[in-house]
């Protein structure tokens, strides 16, 4: 397979965004924190990040799809939050971690 650095992950569709609009304060929070919980200082794919909070979340909503996790995370890293390496946009070719503060 190659790579295609104009390619993106694919945008949820119609149906998903729906589920997604649906989401309350409360879901988006909770699902903020679990993408939190595991990610560390060492770098890990995005998408071992989203498979294991989708995986850990006892109460995750059915159809929301792996894109709106990773987007998530992809908000931490334009926040700060968290840094990142590689082709951000695809999962399986970005790594992200915590920020490690200089001290």
């Amino acid at each position: 397979m190659e790579f295609d650095e104009g390619a993106t992950d694919p945008e949820p569709t119609d149906e998903q965004m729906t589920l997604i609009a649906g989401l309350t304060e409360r879901d988006v929070s909770e699902i903020d924190t679990y993408i939190l919980s595991c990610v560390s200082t060492r770098w890990s794919k995005v998408a071992k990040v989203v498979a294991d909070t989708m995986f850990q979340m006892p109460e995750r909503i059915e159809g929301i799809p792996d894109i709106y996790y990773a987007q998530r995370v992809w908000r931490f890293v334009e926040q700060g939050i968290l840094e990142h390496q590689g082709f951000l946009g695809r999962m399986r070719y970005c790594e992200v971690r915590r920020q490690i503060k200089e001290t």
